[in-house]
């Protein structure tokens, strides 16, 4: 929110330099983004009045004035301005004047000197050459009783600062420059100073009629009739002023009026075109296909999600929102209706939103404005209709009010002990009482306790910490004391069979991938294609239309990540992400740590696309294949023994992917991209993916001390014919499982043989494997017939589990 110092200080005006009410207003939770001064630094420039403009002898585009800036003698100035005319009082820069600094960061010095041959005595300026507005279309035209020779700063009220405010969603109620008065008088004790705003007399006994069928929508709504108004008439100079250093350019005087009343007091309202209104006017939620033209050019559609205000034929209004072009007051109306209306605050949240725009009335009404003086506010608009567009056959009706649900404030207790608690300072009750009382909050004083009913502008007050908040906002957040922790402080010590998510992040980026972060909201449709997921979580209230659900994978985060680096002409991608993804779990339970109905496990998943590895004259330019992720997930999960099979998953080709287990529990996949998926996303070739717990991925194994054998192992190959079905796995699992007393230490498969066509030892769909077997022991040498009785062992157990054959 933005508002020059000078409205504000009209309002509360305390002994402050402009420093120092900035820092109260941060240290009170009002954080002041930015102070900026209104004009830049310029001196000598005043007012001054041209009596006479002729035609440059020698120039076309020149005029020579005579300019009366209060001074005893004319001055002579030479202006190109196509608006350079008799009789208007524009900014006249003297002879020794300082313009704002240019684009060098210099001041520009006006000196004495001839143009085209005529001598000039100063120069006339626009309101960009002051750099007061971009506006470069000719002079600034001030005010006809500007007085001559005034310091334009003075005249101009240049001398201000501009106040930014960062506004968090529960300070609603200093969302007007009154509201943020109210605070500063609270924080400093200066006086506040309210605003008067006398009753209108009524001349007419006319009325609207209103229905509000949306009690839920609209708590309550306020309107009057204004008849004979005049809608051409000039916003005054003040008021265009002070919109613009609001950030609101000037439109129509109307439409000032309303906007001149939102940033004083809050309140968004809306004037309409009385002689548009077809019949009354309904409240009520919209209907799926109607459509409305908005003021801003737009044309939506409704449904019955979004409030609106119709007359008897259409949708005149956004409710809470922004009003209709059809109503809207142009320089023909001649009559108008006046509303303001308690809108509820979660019925208007997030609907423009869904139009892609947002507007200051929507913004306030989101998060709440007073309830209580619909009445009050519609009679300062008409106070501001009257003397601005007034005309002498004006007439003001009743005022309309209908209350149909307004919200109940309900009693809030403060325990002074849990708010000193809370806070960690001591607090007596007097101090919580000052505070609150300050605050203009009607206090009831009980034992240790102070019980409030907040005030109708205070919806925010609903619960004893929005007491501890306000308390502590006036002792001052600066105040607090440094207190050191008493709690002792134990380090979690990680058990050292587990390693950090750290460990696996270098572990990955020393195999050559790079970390993403991803959002934990992805498109609905990555969860149906490449999770299988029919039922994801849905969010209530997505940031983005393509972020409405939960994620159930990693993939979909890191196909996203290779497809923006390939469209930035990337050749090689590898990435993995360690991020959190969102189940249903109906065991799961609520606790500190969790969500019942929901699993929220740590995944880490990985991707490889393009050449294994850079461009270098001694590597080929290989592409990356399933083997080379599935040794990258070995060495990962090292030294835990990952055993893979073949498996299925929507994201994954279903010929290329295999199921990651330890230990016999699954942990993960590991496979190429689905070529449905690939072709999806446009993609030259198939990436790599793998995805696995991480909660398994950290466990590791603590190491033992074994002392090395003294005495030389022996080495004896095998070679043994077995089906085509039979797999490494199987294989290496009845070597192992043979009872060689312990002598086997190790087992390699060092060669395939396939036959070409059937021969006296083998068929086709047979193959020959070669296995050198390592034999030890830890007690003596070994003799001849322990290691023929250990070889004879795995042989029978190969023989016994796959039925092979020696070869011969």
């Amino acid at each position: 929110m933005q508002f020059p110092e000078s409205w504000l200080r009209e309002f509360c005006n305390p002994p402050l330099s402009t420093e120092q009410l900035a820092e109260t207003l941060t240290m009170a939770g009002l954080e002041v983004e930015e102070l900026k001064p209104v004009a830049p630094p310029f001196i000598n420039i005043v007012v001054g009045e041209i009596v006479e403009a002729v035609q440059h002898p020698n120039a076309d585009r020149l005029r020579v004035c005579q300019v009366d800036v209060g001074q005893a003698s004319m001055l002579t100035v030479v202006c190109g301005a196509p608006n350079a005319r008799v009789g208007i009082r524009v900014p006249c820069a003297l002879v020794g004047a300082e313009l704002p600094p240019g684009e060098d960061g210099k001041p520009f010095l006006i000196k004495v000197g001839k143009l085209r041959g005529v001598e000039s005595q100063g120069m006339l300026c626009s309101a960009r050459e002051l750099k007061l507005s971009e506006d470069h279309g000719g002079l600034l035209e001030l005010a006809i009783d500007a007085p001559l020779g005034q310091d334009i700063r003075e005249h101009l009220q240049l001398d201000d600062t501009l106040f930014t405010l960062k506004l968090t969603p529960n300070l609603a109620h200093c969302l007007s420059v009154y509201g943020v008065a109210r605070e500063v008088a609270a924080l400093t004790g200066a006086p506040l100073k309210t605003p008067f705003i006398p009753e209108a007399a009524v001349g007419i006994s006319d009325k609207l009629a209103v229905k509000v069928s949306a009690p839920e929508l609209c708590g309550r709504f306020s309107g009057r009739i204004v008849r004979n108004v005049n809608p051409q008439a000039s916003t005054p100079s003040w008021m265009v002023d002070r919109l613009a250093r609001c950030g609101q350019r000037s439109v129509t005087a109307l439409v000032d009026i309303s906007n001149y009343v939102m940033f004083e007091l809050g309140r968004p309202s809306h004037i309409f075109d009385l002689d548009k209104i077809h019949g009354g006017l309904d409240v009520r939620w919209g209907k799926p296909g109607e459509m409305l033209k908005l003021l801003n050019g737009n044309t939506v559609t409704v449904d019955e999600k979004v409030g609106v205000i119709a007359d008897e034929n259409q949708v005149e209004s956004l409710a809470g929102i922004m009003g209709g072009d059809a109503t809207a007051v142009s320089d023909e109306t001649k009559h108008v209706y006046v509303e303001a209306a308690f809108w509820w605050p979660k019925a208007i949240a997030g609907r423009s939103r869904r139009y892609n725009f947002s507007t200051d009335a929507g913004h306030r009404f989101e998060r709440g404005v007073d309830a209580g003086q619909t009445v009050e506010h519609i009679e300062r608009i008409t106070q501001l209709i009257m003397a601005i567009c007034g005309t002498p056959d004006m007439v003001c009706g009743p005022i309309d009010d209908l209350q149909v649900n307004l919200p109940k404030a309900a009693p809030v207790t403060l325990r002074v002990a849990r708010a000193a608690k809370v806070i960690g300072m001591p607090l007596t009750q007097a101090q919580c009482l000052d505070a609150l009382q300050r605050l203009g909050l009607d206090v009831v004083i009980g034992d240790g306790t102070l019980t409030v009913t907040p005030p109708s502008y205070r919806f925010d007050l609903q619960i004893e910490e929005d007491l501890i908040e306000e308390v502590v906002r006036m002792v001052g957040y600066n105040q607090l004391p440094e207190t050191p922790p008493l709690a002792p402080i134990t380090a979690r010590i990680r058990p050292e069979a587990e390693r950090s998510p750290f460990a696996v992040r270098r572990a990955l980026a020393s195999l050559g991938y790079q970390e993403t972060i991803n959002f934990s909201f992805v498109e609905e449709r990555w969860e149906h294609e490449l999770a299988g997921n029919p039922n994801p979580i849905k969010l209530l209230n997505p940031i983005a239309s393509q972020m409405s659900v939960m994620r159930s994978s990693l993939l979909g985060s890191l196909l996203q990540v290779l497809k923006f680096n390939l469209d930035r002409k990337a050749p090689r991608v590898n990435v993995f992400e360690l991020g959190r993804v969102f189940l249903r779990d109906p065991q799961s339970q609520n606790t500190d740590t969790t969500v019942a109905g929901f699993n929220q496990p740590m995944r880490v998943a990985g991707l490889s696309y393009g050449s294994r590895s850079p461009l270098h004259w001694s590597q080929s330019d290989k592409a990356a294949d399933f083997f080379d992720i599935k040794g990258d997930v070995e060495a990962l999960l090292a030294p835990l023994k990952a055993v893979f099979a073949p498996a299925t998953h929507p994201a994954m080709h279903p010929g290329r992917c295999a199921s990651v287990s330890v230990a016999g529990q699954s942990i993960g996949f590991v496979g190429e991209l689905h070529p449905q998926w690939r072709q999806g996303y446009e993609l030259a070739q198939a990436p790599l993916l793998f995805e696995l717990e991480l909660d398994a991925v950290l466990q590791r194994q603590v190491p033992i001390f074994k002392p090395v054998s003294k005495l030389q192992p022996v080495e004896r190959d095998i070679a043994v014919i077995v089906q085509e079905s039979v797999t490494h796995a199987a294989l290496m699992a009845a070597i192992y499982g043979a009872n060689t007393q312990g002598l086997l230490k190790g087992a390699t498969l060092f060669d395939v043989y396939r036959p070409q066509q059937a021969n006296a030892s083998m068929q086709l769909g047979e193959k020959s494997l070669a296995i050198r077997l390592v034999l030890s022991s830890d007690l003596a040498t070994l003799t001849d017939e322990a290691i023929e009785a250990a070889v004879q062992a795995v042989l029978a157990s190969l023989q016994r589990q796959l039925q092979v054959r020696l070869r011969a």
